[in-house]
């Protein structure tokens, strides 16, 4: 939901009809979790703001869960890890493993 509400929150995106929204989550370590976010379209756009949007609304979401048991907890390092297609073509962070 996150992502198809991109362009209501931040300035300059457009809506997008995005046909694949995915986003999981993986144990790092106790009381550590890694959010992931896969958003699809087919076209000449980028889909990146709608997935740091997926993510980061995911993270808050788990905050406002869990807040009660843990106010100190930390949402760090949102990033882009990969991007295939669009106008600029692809990218992958340099830190990151293909999966």
């Amino acid at each position: 939901q996150a992502a198809e509400k991109c362009s209501d929150r931040v300035p300059l995106c457009h809506a997008l009809a995005l046909p694949r929204v995915a986003v999981s989550f993986e144990e790092l370590a106790e009381g550590e979790r890694k959010v992931l976010a896969e958003v699809r379209l087919r076209g000449q756009t980028g889909v990146e703001m709608e997935a740091l949007t997926a993510v980061s609304i995911a993270c808050l979401t788990i905050y406002d869960m869990c807040k009660a048991i843990d106010k100190g907890m930390r949402i760090e390092a949102i990033g882009l890890d990969e991007k295939l297609g669009g106008k600029s073509g692809q990218w992958r962070r340099q830190d990151v493993v293909a999966g």
